[in-house]
């Protein structure tokens, strides 16, 4: 028996990826500032993927040059929204509004993609939301309303940002391209941010961590690049929940922090929403 858009499950290694930046970025955080975790996110990021693409003589000119530019802009956008509601808001908080790109990608999915999802794919995004919800349970202050409102702008942004990133497969642009692309915007722009705002001075024992937040980053990005452009778009966007998953088995182990009935119950909920996406996808084939 075949299985379909196979390729969505290129999302469960991005989620992986993904959670060990965030562990990173926590660890991070306490010497340095967002914009600082910004550009080495991507300039380590940036140096990973060159030498890939060095090592494989791998053509960097693309006859899609202006898509690239808009979704490397529109995905550093979102990352400097996404880096400034963490520094003006509970990290739960910030984490939560960023998560609501799947649900933005799906209303933007009929105008951008010409994709018709089923209805039972809306349900399973909005159930994954609900589970992460429940399991950050962000409070939300009326002296926060612009931290709070840019941060939902940084999940309207990634929503639009996967959206190209599936345009940009459907043209047969390689995933690592696009990677590039996204990584050379994002060092030159956190680079500008980062002169402007505050400079910390690095030592030899942070090169680990920062060496490992921009491969982790690259990793996640190649992986989740990937799974958008062969799998099914919302059924990645549901995987993507499961970097919620994995960050929280992180927290119990690294941090020790426990989680109650009712965040197990969000996890499952999160769980949940992933394999009615799928069966709902496979159902229509």
């Amino acid at each position: 028996m075949k299985l379909p858009h196979l390729g969505s499950l290129w999302m469960l290694i991005a989620a992986l990826g993904f959670a060990i930046m965030g562990a990173l970025v926590k660890i991070g955080a306490a010497k340095f500032t967002s914009a600082e975790l910004v550009f080495y996110r991507s300039a380590f990021g940036l140096i990973v993927i060159y030498m890939f693409i060095f090592a494989s003589k791998l053509p960097l000119k693309t006859p899609v040059l202006a898509k690239q530019m808009w979704r490397a802009l529109v995905g550093f956008a979102s990352l400097v929204l996404f880096f400034y509601a963490i520094a003006h808001l509970p990290l739960a908080t910030a984490i939560t509004l960023n998560y609501t790109s799947p649900l933005f990608l799906a209303a933007f999915m009929p105008f951008m993609l010409h994709e018709k999802p089923r209805k039972l794919l809306y349900f399973a995004v909005a159930l994954g939301f609900i589970g992460v919800t429940l399991l950050l349970k962000p409070s939300f202050a009326n002296k926060d309303a612009l931290a709070g409102a840019l941060g939902l702008a940084s999940g309207a942004g990634a929503g639009i940002a996967y959206i190209h990133v599936k345009q940009l497969g459907n043209l047969n642009e390689p995933d690592w391209r696009t990677v590039f692309y996204f990584t050379l915007i994002s060092t030159i722009g956190a680079a500008v941010w980062m002169l402007i705002h505050h400079i910390t001075p690095i030592s030899w024992h942070d090169l680990p961590l920062l060496a490992g937040l921009g491969v982790s980053a690259t990793i996640a990005q190649l992986a989740l690049t990937r799974a958008y452009r062969t799998g099914n778009t919302l059924t990645v966007a549901s995987l993507a929940y499961a970097t919620v998953i994995i960050a929280s088995f992180f927290g119990v182990v690294f941090w020790q922090e426990e989680l109650s009935v009712s965040e197990w119950f969000a996890i499952g909920l999160v769980i949940l929403s992933g394999i009615i996406s799928i069966k709902a996808t496979n159902s229509t084939k």
